[in-house]
């Protein structure tokens, strides 16, 4: 089972990279995964390349490669703007649009400030949700202020549980009994019991 983590940090060292380190170790801790980091920064030329002229170098080839066929993936980016950065967008946009298809993601972000944590749900979500990934519900997102706070921690090992879970096939393996005995009742037998 292989785990690929794309980070979008830019700097030495990163809050992103360090979020991404704590997910990926509590999604491993969990599944027998073997995890991968991708650090974008590295790949920078080469994806301005790739966008103008329309071929990965060798190690985007082999990244992109490595996203394709991973089980899972975890993705953080900084916020810039209100939004991810361009590195990270740019590196989607090069990837071939079928290759997340189905597949299980966890979204993380980093900011310096609380405020920017809605990125998670009115920028990533929605880009992996085209790209017809699974998102996991649970997005982290880490402002200065939350590291070393009470609930970031919790945030991870939820979002790391609902992963390693996606990976392993445990949901939705099985339906609950409540499910399996659910009936469905027809909208115009509904409708018409309401008016009899």
């Amino acid at each position: 089972m292989k785990l690929v983590v794309v980070s979008a940090g830019l700097s030495v060292p990163s809050s992103t990279r360090l979020l991404a380190d704590r997910l990926a170790n509590a999604t491993a801790g969990r599944t027998s995964a073997e995890v991968r980091v991708i650090e974008l920064r590295d790949l920078a030329v080469e994806i301005a390349h790739n966008l103008t002229n329309g071929f990965p170098g060798r190690a985007l080839a082999d990244a992109l490669e490595a996203v394709a066929a991973a089980d899972g993936l975890i993705v953080v980016s900084p916020v810039f703007t209100a939004s991810y950065s361009g590195l990270f967008k740019s590196f989607f946009d090069v990837l071939d649009k079928e290759a997340l298809t189905g597949k299980p993601v966890l979204i993380a972000a980093t900011g310096g400030t609380a405020r920017h944590s809605l990125v998670l749900e009115h920028a990533m979500r929605p880009l992996f949700a085209y790209l017809r990934a699974v998102v996991v519900p649970t997005a982290v997102y880490a402002a200065s202020e939350d590291w070393g706070a009470q609930g970031l921690a919790e945030r991870i090992e939820r979002a790391a549980g609902e992963l390693a879970a996606l990976m392993t096939g445990l949901v939705g393996s099985a339906p609950a009994k409540a499910d399996r005995d659910l009936e469905v009742v027809p909208f115009e037998e509904q409708l018409a019991a309401l008016r009899g």
